[in-house]
């Protein structure tokens, strides 16, 4: 049957939908708050970026955005005549992200590009029409159900290879490439999101990725699209174009409600086989603990070789995580944030449904057999109250039968004090470099924070900025002291290099003894660049942060 045959009558059988779902836009449907909520339990989730472009290790899609007609003609015929993944097994996949403690998979069932790894009647452009001829969005779906870990799909409402062939300048921010704005590409997704959400088993999960920048607000580009989603599926949660999804980056503080941030091992979503800079485990596991600790889920990428093996640098770095997570689950798991996010090096979760605080302490200079004393302000000991090292016995240090490794802990006047050791070999030669969780179960709070808000509202006056900020509250201090820190931001192309450093505005953080707000003024900087600053609140205990906010170039 004809694409256009093929659409017209899929529309046909949706057109009440369709109207039901254009005349309720106004109301849209939203996530479950149940289902909000278990997905928040999930923590982690796998990210795969795998296209037919892996083949070429280019950037997933975007190298035929500005391409001439010679580049796209190769790419739409002859990359699906060579793509043949023949060392794809997906058991494999999931076996190992189940030890890492991935509980969810998010697989890009069509990226920007419009090549479809799943099998469709809507487009010859598709996996089944490659030398490998197998669905693999089917054998994804079912090779990580079979592991117990939920299923879902990334979804672009791009489609470069449907504006290629209708003739429209390949973009993503003019108007007329965007579905609601392109009636056959709205049809076309709506017509492929029906497929993907009836053929598979049910779908937990579903990430839309519209472009940002654009005249029309992301959830708005894909409103049609979720309703659908939820007509076929209500449990389904959506994540990007419903709840924010920080991209390659976390949070300077918690975020209101779910999110999800988002991140590359490297540097590119999809396979690059040369001048490829990995992010160590170690970062990626700071990473994970810093986002539950801010209440979001973690969802990491990886993107497989063209023959459909796993990067072995990708896979070592799973294998990291999973000793780490096989020792530590629990503080990653069903957590919620604490009452502050850490204390310095730090981080804190806390149990959803109990009083048990996790503390993860850097493990970088505790070296194994030797005790490690830290004091933490912002949890206070019960009379119930029991502290240990996650994956311990705390009876028993390997080789030394003279010492008994247990923690011991005493409620001070200047916190919680707390004496472990570091007594699991994890290593050969015991020097396990991440971090180490102390479980402390019936704890308190041993502080009430101070809360500050951060303006948005700064604009330029000359070659600097008037900041402004609220002290909502001192918490239980007499006196904080407040004011503003600020760095350069970070454009899109400039997503993956490192962060500048945070700077203090003026000389000194200034004295308030009562809410209100405050101000400070950003002097002498370059107009012609844009920067964020954020709200800087110092407790006799903590040092609190706004919400980064951005200072847009002139």
């Amino acid at each position: 049957m004809p694409v256009a045959q093929y659409l017209h009558s899929v529309m046909k059988r949706l057109a009440p939908t369709c109207l039901l779902l254009l005349a309720t836009v106004a109301a849209p449907c939203a996530n479950k708050p149940e289902r909000v909520e278990w997905f928040r339990d999930l923590g982690l989730g796998l990210f795969i970026h795998w296209s037919l472009d892996s083949q070429i290790t280019s950037v997933i899609s975007h190298a035929m955005v500005g391409a001439d007609e010679e580049f796209l003609e190769r790419y739409v015929t002859e990359l699906p005549r060579s793509f043949n993944p023949k060392e794809f097994d997906p058991r494999e996949w999931a076996r190992v992200a189940r030890l890492a403690g991935f509980r969810y998979v998010v697989f890009t069932a069509k990226h920007h590009s419009g090549f479809c790894m799943f099998d469709t009647a809507t487009t010859d452009f598709n996996i089944v029409n490659t030398p490998f001829g197998r669905d693999t969005a089917k054998e994804i779906a079912e090779a990580f159900r079979a592991e117990g870990i939920a299923v879902g799909w990334y979804f672009s409402p791009d489609d470069f290879h449907f504006l290629y062939r209708q003739g429209t300048l390949i973009s993503r921010l003019r108007a007329e490439v965007l579905p609601p704005n392109n009636p056959g590409l709205l049809e076309l997704n709506l017509a492929q999101e029906r497929e993907l959400m009836t053929n598979y088993g049910p779908i937990d999960v579903v990430f839309f990725d519209p472009p940002t920048g654009s005249p029309v607000p992301r959830d708005e580009i894909v409103e049609e699209m979720k309703q659908l989603i939820w007509e076929i599926s209500p449990d389904t949660v959506v994540t990007r174009g419903e709840i924010e999804t920080p991209e390659q980056y976390t949070p300077g503080v918690p975020l209101e409600g779910a999110w999800e941030g988002n991140m590359t091992m490297g540097t590119q979503w999809q396979y690059r086989g040369t001048n490829e800079h990995y992010k160590s485990g170690g970062v990626l596991i700071g990473a994970w603990i810093e986002t539950r600790a801010k209440g979001g889920n973690f969802l990491l990428n990886i993107g497989p070789m063209p023959n459909g093996a796993l990067p072995v640098e990708q896979e070592a770095r799973m294998r990291e995580m999973a000793l780490w997570n096989i020792v530590n689950a629990e503080a990653v798991g069903k957590v919620r944030p604490w009452v502050i996010t850490n204390e310095g090096d730090v981080w804190f979760t806390k149990a959803r449904d109990a009083d048990t605080v996790y503390a993860f302490v850097p493990g970088t200079d505790w070296t194994w057999g030797t005790r490690k004393t830290v004091t933490l302000q912002s949890v206070k000991a019960s009379e119930e109250t029991t502290v240990r090292v996650l994956g311990q016995n705390e009876k028993v240090l390997e080789y030394r039968p003279e010492v008994t490794p247990q923690t011991d802990w005493e409620q001070t006047s200047a916190g919680l004090r707390i004496t472990a050791y570091r007594a699991q070999r994890l290593y050969n030669d015991r020097r396990w470099p991440n971090p180490v969780v102390l479980k402390i179960t019936d704890a308190m709070p041993g502080l009430e924070p101070p809360e500050v808000q951060t303006h948005s509202d700064a604009s330029w006056e000359g070659a600097g900025a008037l900041l402004r900020a609220d002290l909502k509250a001192l918490g239980d201090a007499q006196t904080v002291r407040v004011g503003f820190e600020y760095r350069r931001k970070k454009s899109t192309a400039e997503m993956y290099e490192d962060d500048d450093p945070w700077k203090v505005v003026g000389k000194k953080l200034a004295p308030m003894s009562a809410p209100g707000e405050f101000s400070a003024r950003l002097a002498r900087i370059d107009t012609k660049r844009s920067w964020e600053y954020r709200a800087v609140v110092e407790h006799p205990k903590v040092r609190l942060y706004g919400q980064a906010a951005t200072l847009a170039a002139k």
